[in-house]
């Protein structure tokens, strides 16, 4: 089997204008020639803002591009055609199809109600503020373009526990619904930050009401009966309730796939609160390495004096690596984002080489840095910048490589704050490398790999270091690597 190489098949700043799936469709090939085996595709269906949305303001998840509803028939990424030829396209390649899934929350109600409220305390959701009262809410939906194709449900003020506007009187607030769930209570079993975190924009999907939660296990049967699903990646987790995707995520196993692949944002990096959540959920989905990105965020800030010992400390990857998704990158921690935590181009080498050519956990790569981007935006500080994020020009070397001689068993040389070295010993039917990398000056790594690969002539396939390591009778040689750079050596006879 290849190794699982997982690509996220877009950036947040990716052209409006329905572009995506027809790239998507165009790169299906090369993309497979690289080495990769899933492709994450972002949200399909219609969001508040219709043709500009990137996504994750749910509006209609019926609508993958076929109504004319906010403003658009088209989502960003284009029409539902579109949409189904680039997973046809990427099936054809052997490409595995993941889906992006965004329950936690809804925007661009068709109508408002008029319903009973009450305030809470936005850094403690725990307390609830003065008296309940009356106010207007925008919480029914009910599609009019789709006209019940599809779906009849509506969305009204007993599907969402609390929503951040309110009209008469006119207050962005965060306020709780009172209706007939959880006797004014949030829901339980989602992370305890700011007190109780199921509030996180819009409104708030109520998961306790039968019709929601069976509603939504219908859209996941539905879903997979218009396109290729071979997976899905699960937006906000620590915001939903794990009871709720511990079900959600079991029903589709039964209904659709058992071999679904299940990757969740649990946008935490306390390895501890991720393996709490895993419990919760029956350990039936993978988690991406929040922790692991950190730790390279930071590592690319200091450079050197970064001790690349303790690369791996506290990671998911580490502690679970059968539940562990790695990745550098991706559209919340890119330059602008509400994540922002950009690991410095210099490192990224470094960095994929570790989640790529290692055996643990599945990596992720991101769009942005296989491709490049160029955007502009407003930052925080309310200027508007001009962002290059440049393509990392090793990174299709390193999948590749990952693809072809990441195999067999590994030993890890951890040993020097600065150099370290992975080496991958091979199997019978493929052959292993020897990854050396360094965050100082140029190394390299004393290696044995037994008498038996004695006079083994080796090369870098990434071509950053010239000429060939041979290793002398015991089976042992001298592995360079230049300075701030990744070299993967491998065999010679078997390119």
């Amino acid at each position: 089997m290849p190794n699982r190489t997982l690509l996220q098949g877009f950036h947040w700043y990716y052209p409006e204008g329905g572009k995506l799936w027809p790239d998507i469709a165009a790169r299906a090939e090369d993309l497979a020639r690289l080495g990769l085996t899933d492709v994450w595709l972002p949200p399909a269906y219609k969001g508040a803002s219709g043709g500009y949305s990137v996504g994750y303001d749910t509006y209609d998840l019926f609508d993958l591009g076929e109504f004319d509803q906010k403003g658009s028939v088209p989502t960003r990424y284009g029409d539902r055609a579109a949409f189904g030829a680039a997973c046809a396209a990427l099936r054809a390649q052997g490409l595995r199809v993941i889906l992006d899934v965004v329950f936690n929350h809804k925007m661009g109600a068709d109508e408002t109600e008029r319903v009973t409220v009450q305030r809470v305390d936005p850094e403690n959701r725990e307390a609830f503020l003065g008296e309940p009262f009356e106010a207007t809410t925008y919480t029914r939906f009910t599609f009019p373009g789709r006209a019940g194709k599809y779906s009849e449900f509506v969305w009204d003020a007993r599907c969402f526990t609390g929503v951040d506007r309110i009209e008469d009187p006119s207050e962005d607030a965060l306020v709780k619904i009172l209706n007939d769930y959880g006797a004014g209570e949030w829901n339980d079993e989602v992370d305890d930050e700011l007190g109780n975190y199921d509030f996180l924009m819009g409104a708030d999907v109520e998961f306790r009401n039968r019709a929601v939660y069976e509603e939504l296990k219908y859209w996941g049967r539905w879903i997979a009966e218009q396109v290729p699903v071979d997976g899905f990646r699960l937006d906000a987790a620590k915001h939903i309730p794990a009871w709720f995707f511990r079900d959600w995520v079991g029903h589709l196993r039964e209904t659709v796939n058992p071999e679904l692949f299940v990757v969740a944002e649990y946008w935490k990096p306390d390895t501890g609160a991720l393996s709490a959540y895993l419990d919760l959920v029956d350990a039936q989905l993978t988690l991406f390495d929040v922790g692991l990105h950190m730790t390279f965020h930071e590592a690319s800030q200091a450079g050197k004096d970064f001790d690349m010992r303790q690369i791996f400390a506290g990671s998911l990857v580490a502690q679970m690596p059968d539940k562990a998704v790695t990745f550098v990158e991706n559209h919340d921690t890119q330059p602008l984002q509400s994540l922002e935590a950009s690991v410095e181009p210099w490192f990224k080498p470094l960095a994929y080489a570790l989640i790529l050519m290692r055996e643990e956990g599945v990596p992720c790569v991101f769009w942005a840095d296989l491709f490049g981007a160029s955007y502009r935006d407003t930052g925080g500080d309310g200027e508007e910048y001009a962002i290059e994020m440049p393509a990392i020009d090793c990174l299709p070397d390193l999948l590749r490589a990952r693809a072809r001689f990441a195999h067999g068993a590994q030993t890890d040389l951890f040993d020097d704050p600065n150099c370290l070295a992975i080496v991958r010993h091979g199997t019978a039917e493929a052959p292993g490398s020897v990854t050396v990398l360094t965050n100082g000056d140029a190394a390299e790594k004393w290696v044995d790999l037994g008498p038996e690969r004695a006079g083994a002539r080796f090369c870098d396939f990434l071509g950053k270091h010239e000429g060939e390591v041979v290793l002398d009778e015991a089976g042992q040689g001298a592995f360079p690597v230049p300075p701030g750079a990744v070299s993967v050596w491998v065999p010679v006879e078997a390119l």
